[in-house]
């Protein structure tokens, strides 16, 4: 190292211009209505939202004491100019860095060295001359060792040299501890394996493995030295791309899936070119922290350390690209055009947009919204800022989905039916509309649903759907809650680092695997519908008397004109309604009149009782009769009125036509509202036992779930009841229910065919079950027959891609290899990261083709995409012109080193909290259990 280059690197010691926004004052959140009831409690998949509770309330205020807690004001001042300072130093000299460990590499790839200290044994028994030596502890999973490294005058900064011999040093300018790459690889590797495993517990692994003990320096160090590896591997996989020519804008995202994107020459036209689906999930939030304020104990400002550190990922949609869409959640309340009447509006905590608007302050992430293809591969995350699931995350999915992928998307969505409506009332209505884009339930979402939202936007009756059910959110999210318990207090970069290396991770070596399986399971899960259902719908066709299939399509048209009779009461009928039950009331109210003024009217015979009582009595009686007259008049002004709106002639009596049917009427509407309130509880039941019964559910979410459904279990006895009560009154009665068979009830399906319209379908043959039966097999069969279609198109594209992309990337790799072996080495990585399981894919997409019924080909076929960077391109591969790190500026600003106290001070932050929480959390179940049985309460009082 020269002595320019050391003048340079000692220049990184002055402060760095702090980054704008680090001193922004947040607003307070207050947390009165989780403590006093008024507000429920949510809680997660993944659970801990009692702590997080606490830790907003109290702070990162507590200090330990002699055994017990007591409050402290933190400075995070200091800490904060040594995060900064540390973070654009270790920046300054990524390039560097990142050249180094493409050598380093290239050199264990060659040499077969399997741990850093093999290679610095072999370095003592060579000859090899160096400038300059270098004293530091060397940190790998079995050894630690201070040893003397070697300094070579090709590196211009001190961390360079160390990366260059496979050692990530903890400090950037003058490093006392390194961490071997082998070390920080295995953690990587085993986190994004199983991301309960946090860098606390591994560094006690290593240390249980050395015979030490352990101490929160340790921690910090690995976590500073694991950034910057995957900083490094980040800017080495930039390098590859541009050599690649696959640096271009949204290249990941249109090349996401190969089986969805990779689209070949004289290939059949699919109704839909993407299926995706997309959802929220509220398990992986990241507190706010905050600090008390200087002249109260009221949460102050955000406490968080800036760390001048940003990640960046075409995988992550901007905030300020999301909140464009900020004002179509204002437009779409207030300037709604309904196109048709969405009954389920209202079912859904994410459809109420007074809920979904109020989120904790505690937290600033509130989770992630993602939309994955329906293979699994990860397209988009949003992250949910302060909110719950807010409609401008789905609107900014699908803006940037239109605008990547084109037209025919079709999107899977929980509420997709209320937010086809959404999409069509906002700025990107046009713009969908003009595209084709459709928005649908998925399956297991469904039974949730109305009957007539299951016809329109149910997967099982949209043609050229296939069989997919567009519930691979909920399977994404399954895996994904685990890192849930490690996300929870780390800063917005870490946080997103985490879950965008989690689904990067997840796509190449899970999803990617699993391919082919996917493929192979469909394709024979068709063929069995298939084969079930030939043998099966003939006989049930027989059974119901019909001949041609067809007949289910106009079975399914007049379902749907029969349910949406069912949405609401024409207004005349409403009408009508309001005047028979004015007149009931105003019956009412004639008989208490006549009864008061006959109080009035009767003098007192009781001698016996003093003149002050027989006054107080006739005061009684006075009032008595004013607020009977005051009720008989108000009521009777509101007959007169209704009886000008329907031109009312003669006023109805008991003995009227009108008045019997309109009494008929009411009663159907009061039967109507019982089975809704009743369909209700049922379905909260079905929820609950299914999120109970899932893997993964922590115990005391499961023992909230169980004191729910003991309250549920009663709430459902006494809405049963009273929906008896009134059916067996109705005319003629209708049919009662038992405890029984109600629980039994999995599909709201169930519930529409009690419904009791204006025309009768008793004898419509769609409505008995044997032709409800028929008509589900048949469309499944249908749905079927275009999965299999679908799925030879990309069985096709699969068998197209391997080859193309082997090919590609093996040609890329022999043109590197003399001009710059050590990127032609990260090329055959890359190569290998989905080239492993290629083979695997080969020999499952053989058993597809020896299926029987199989109807495609495994012949490759030829890609459309042939520009710069595709697999099916001629390959032009190229060394990166700013490939060759610069010498460090001599301008930049200098950098204090890290002390032991330093670094534990940053760990014992976070541990305080932690435990601070746990005080409260006693309090909390209490006060939250009590919340529930006061709101059980108030609900069986109604």
């Amino acid at each position: 190292m020269t002595a320019d280059e050391r003048r340079a690197l000692e220049n990184l010691r002055v402060s760095p211009t702090f980054l704008p926004g680090t001193d922004k004052d947040l607003d307070d959140f207050g947390f009165g209505d989780i403590w006093n009831g008024a507000d429920t409690l949510p809680i997660s998949h993944a659970g801990g939202e009692f702590d997080d509770l606490a830790r907003g309330v109290l702070g990162d205020v507590w200090k330990v004491q002699d055994g017990f807690r007591s409050v402290r004001r933190v400075d995070n001042r200091t800490r904060r100019d040594r995060v900064l300072r540390r973070n654009i130093a270790f920046s300054e000299q990524i390039p560097a860095m990142t050249e180094a460990y493409l050598e380093w590499c290239l050199e264990k790839s060659q040499m077969g060295f399997r741990s850093f200290f093999d290679r610095l044994h072999s370095e003592e028994s060579g000859t090899n001359e160096a400038v300059d030596k270098w004293s530091m502890t060397i940190v790998d999973v079995f050894f630690a060792e201070k040893v003397m490294l070697k300094m070579s005058l090709m590196d211009s900064t001190v961390a360079s040299a160390l990366v260059r011999q496979g050692i990530l040093p903890c400090s950037p300018i003058s490093p006392m501890v390194g961490i071997t790459t082998e070390a920080l690889e295995i953690y990587r590797v085993a986190h994004l394996r199983c991301p309960h495993l946090s860098i606390q517990a591994f560094v006690k692994t290593i240390c249980d493995l050395h015979g030490v003990d352990f101490h929160r320096h340790l921690s910090r160090q690995f976590s500073i030295s694991f950034d910057l590896y995957l900083e490094i591997r980040r800017s080495t996989d930039a390098i590859v791309m541009e050599s690649l020519g696959r640096d271009s804008l949204h290249w990941r995202l249109r090349h996401a899936c190969p089986t969805c994107s990779y689209v070949l020459t004289n290939e059949e036209d699919l109704t839909f070119t993407m299926l995706y689906a997309m959802d929220g999930n509220d398990s992986l939030k990241r507190v706010l922290r905050r600090s008390l304020a200087d002249k109260d104990d009221t949460l102050g400002a955000s406490s968080e350390v800036p760390t001048g550190q940003s990640l960046t990922s075409d995988r992550y949609l901007s905030r300020n690209f999301m909140d464009k869409f900020t004002r179509d959640l204002v437009c779409t309340s207030s300037d709604k055009v309904n196109t048709q009447h969405d009954s389920c509006e209202g079912r859904w905590e994410n459809m109420d947009t007074a809920k979904t608007k109020k989120a904790w302050g505690i937290y600033d992430e509130t989770g992630i919204f993602v939309a994955v293809c329906h293979h699994g591969f990860c397209l988009l995350i949003a992250d949910m800022v302060q909110s719950g699931e807010l409609a401008k995350y789905p609107l900014a999915v699908v803006a940037k989905l239109l605008d990547v992928f084109g037209g025919n998307l079709e999107g899977g969505y929980d509420i997709g039916c209320q937010f086809k409506t959404t999409l069509n009332n906002s700025t990107l209505g046009p713009l969908a509309r003009s595209l084709n884009h459709t928005c649908l339930v998925g399956a297991f979402h469904g039974h949730a649903h109305r009957r007539l939202c299951q016809l329109i936007s149910l997967t099982t009756y949209i043609k050229g759907l296939g069989i997919e059910d567009l519930e691979t959110c909920e399977c994404t999210f399954s895996k994904s809650n685990s890192l849930a318990s490690s996300l929870r207090y780390a800063s917005v970069f870490h946080r997103q680092q985490a879950i965008d290396s989690y689904f990067e991770h997840n796509d190449n070596f899970e999803v990617y695997a699993n391919l082919s399986n996917f493929l192979y399971s469909n394709y024979r899960q068709a063929l069995n519908i298939l084969a079930n259902g030939n043998a099966v719908l003939p006989k049930l066709m027989q059974d119901i008397g019909v001949v041609d299939t067809n007949i289910f399509e106009l079975w399914l048209e007049e379902e749907k004109a029969y349910l949406k009779g069912l949405t609401r009461e024409p207004d005349e009928e409403t009408l009508h309604m309001e005047y028979w039950q004015r007149l009931v009331n105003l019956s009412a109210n004639t008989l208490a009149l006549q009864a008061a003024t006959a109080v009035c009217q009767t003098p007192s015979h009781h001698d016996t009782v003093s003149y002050d009582s027989q006054t107080r009595n006739t005061r009684k009686a006075e009032s008595a009769r004013r607020h009977a007259l005051e009720d008989y008049d108000k009521n009777m002004r509101l007959v007169q009125a209704l009886e000008c709106k329907l031109e009312i002639v003669t006023r109805w009596v008991p003995e009227d036509a009108e008045w019997q049917r309109a009494g008929r009427l009411v009663v159907n509407q009061k039967y109507q509202r019982a089975l809704d309130h009743l369909e209700g509880l049922i379905v909260a039941r079905i929820f609950e036992l299914t999120k109970m019964n899932r893997a993964g559910t922590g115990y005391k979410l499961r023992k909230h779930i169980a004191k729910a459904l003991q309250t549920r279990s009663v709430a459902i006895r006494s809405a049963l009841s009273t929906y008896n009560a009134i059916a067996s009154v109705m005319s003629p009665p209708h049919k009662t229910l038992k405890w029984e068979e109600v629980v039994d009830y999995a599909f709201l399906a169930d519930f529409d065919l009690l419904r009791n319209a204006r025309a009768d379908i008793s004898q419509s043959l769609w409505s008995s079950p044997a032709a409800r039966s028929a008509m589900d097999l048949h469309f499944k069969m249908c749905r079927a027959r275009e999965e299999i279609s679908r799925l030879n198109i990309e069985v096709c594209r699969l068998v197209t891609y391997i080859r193309d992309e082997d090919n590609y990337l093996r040609m890329s790799e022999e043109q590197l290899k003399n001009t710059n072996p050590g990127l032609a080495h990260q090329i055959s990585i890359v190569h290998n990261v989905r080239g492993r399981f290629n083979s695997h894919h080969l020999k499952r997409l053989q058993d597809i083709s020896q299926l029987s019924g199989f109807s495609g080909t495994l012949a490759p076929g030829v890609s459309t995409r042939t520009s710069l960077g595709e697999s099916a391109s001629v390959p032009t591969a190229r060394v990166p012109g700013n490939m060759h790190a610069d010498h460090i500026s001599a301008c930049n600003p200098p950098y204090p080193v890290d002390t032991l106290e330093d670094l534990e001070e940053e760990e014992e932050d976070d541990e305080i909290a932690e435990e601070a929480s746990r005080r409260l959390q006693d309090v909390l179940f209490i006060a939250d259990d009590l919340s529930r049985l006061e709101l059980s309460d108030h609900t069986d009082l109604e």
